[in-house]
């Protein structure tokens, strides 16, 4: 059956190519020759790391809108709608738009086997080559040397961090991921280094190919002075700067590092200071440290957090501890198989006082009892086992108390499902934008 509808087209892409991820070029620049696609003439900012980039691509995309650029970004994965993954300005991808997008794209590749992850690459391209955008910003999927979106050549590429993740595939030192993250850098383009605690390896990679080294604490830094910062780099001089709106101590790092990038681009396009602080203050994220208030007397806090890893769990606890409150922390939690679990709950076993464990689902899922189980072997605390989202979070709100907060956190594959389940008890507040559906279908040319 010839895939019509865009969940038709969804899964038929899930079945195309035998691994489900397949790291490599080669089968993306097969398919792009074929399209005539050609590389952007627009300013393109690629952001790597393990943890950071959605934060470091939002500030970069916010400032841009701000100063009245009209901006494309790519991330991935998504919370609740595959359109998240491609925004066009201020909205997201129409599913008209996708499926014009995915069927150039099979008419073109013939027998080359594209993974989920390719095809909605390939489909950001094309959208965007004919949105005619003033500025790209691209977030890598995994590593950066060989994923698909290191096809496009950046003008700024940016690394965040790098901790312990993906390791099957890219290795299982920081030098070695930062080996292959490091793999972004072009000759005489910026490479920006958002981390005071970055491997050798990504630094000595930059100056090997001739990428000039912008680093956090040498070409660029900042200083939080009362409830504004400053930022100094290698242009720009930008005191009494808003704070982030994004929460934590770790969003001045990444908001530095977004101005880095962008002071790269201000000879192409002009950003001024007022944009710059508009933009801090308007980006947003679902589930970096999400606070949802209480809709009603009684109800709890609920923060949502994609912390899935050691070093942003890390974070998490941190931001839980600045913010202490009256009553007591309870954990909803999703953690995928192939994930270090147990160095994420270690991080956090003295912030939460109970846990409730749920399943994520997919071939690297991991069921709530599986998890629970692995909980129960390193803490005193209660730990439940939810077979179901709704479960897990309908058990923590009976058990929770007005000043309780509720936190969920790990895969985008458990917080993505809780965001369905707060919506549909009305415990999620409207969308500051609503999703756009009704986008005009593009012309190609």
């Amino acid at each position: 059956m010839v895939p019509r509808s865009l969940e038709q087209w969804l899964a038929y892409q899930s079945q195309v190519h035998p691994q489900a991820i397949d790291l490599g070029l080669d089968r993306l620049m097969q398919v792009l020759e074929r399209l005539g696609w050609r590389q952007p003439t627009v300013p393109v900012i690629t952001v790597a790391g393990t943890n950071g980039k959605g934060s470091v691509s939002g500030y970069c995309a916010a400032i841009m809108r701000a100063a009245g650029y009209r901006v494309g970004t790519f991330t991935s994965p998504h919370l609740r709608d595959y359109r998240e993954r491609i925004g066009i300005h201020d909205r997201w991808v129409s599913a008209a738009e996708l499926v014009s997008a995915f069927e150039r794209i099979e008419a073109a590749r013939g027998e080359v086997g594209l993974t989920f992850f390719e095809f909605n690459t390939l489909a950001a391209l094309l959208v965007f080559e004919a949105a005619k955008l003033d500025a790209w910003v691209l977030e890598i999927g995994m590593g950066g040397r060989l994923d698909a979106v290191n096809v496009v050549d950046p003008d700024v590429a940016v690394v965040v961090s790098i901790g312990l993740d993906h390791q099957e595939y890219l290795g299982t030192t920081l030098e070695a991921i930062g080996r292959e993250k490091a793999g972004i850098f072009r000759r005489g383009r910026a490479a920006v280094l958002g981390s005071l605690d970055m491997p050798d390896v990504v630094e000595n990679t930059a100056r090997s190919i001739g990428a000039p080294l912008k680093r956090l604490g040498a070409e660029f830094s900042y200083i939080v002075a009362g409830a504004g910062w400053r930022y100094r780099g290698t242009r720009w001089d930008l005191p009494r700067l808003p704070a982030p709106a994004l929460v934590g101590d770790t969003q001045y790092a990444n908001a530095a590092t977004a101005i880095a990038a962008l002071e790269e681009i201000d000879a192409r396009l002009d950003i001024p200071v007022a944009a710059v602080a508009r933009g801090l203050t308007q980006v947003r994220l679902t589930a970096r440290f999400q606070v949802i208030a209480p809709t009603a007397p009684g109800s709890p806090t609920w923060i949502l957090d994609v912390a899935h890893n050691p070093a942003a769990a890390r974070v998490l606890a941190r931001n839980l501890r600045d913010r202490p409150i009256g009553g007591r922390t309870l954990a909803v939690c999703g953690i995928l198989a192939d994930k270090d679990a147990a160095g994420v709950v270690a991080e956090l076993r003295d912030c939460v006082h109970a846990w409730w464990c749920i399943p994520t689902e997919g071939e690297r899922g991991r069921s709530g009892a599986a998890l629970a189980q692995m909980i129960r072997s390193q803490l005193g605390a209660p730990v439940e086992a939810a077979d179901s989202t709704s479960a897990g979070c309908a058990a923590a709100l009976a058990h929770s108390k007005p000043m309780d907060r509720i936190v969920v956190f790990g895969s985008f594959h458990a917080v993505g499902p809780v965001l369905d389940w707060l919506e549909s008890h009305d415990l999620l507040p409207p969308a500051t934008l609503p999703e756009y559906t009704a986008a005009p279908q593009p012309t190609y040319v």
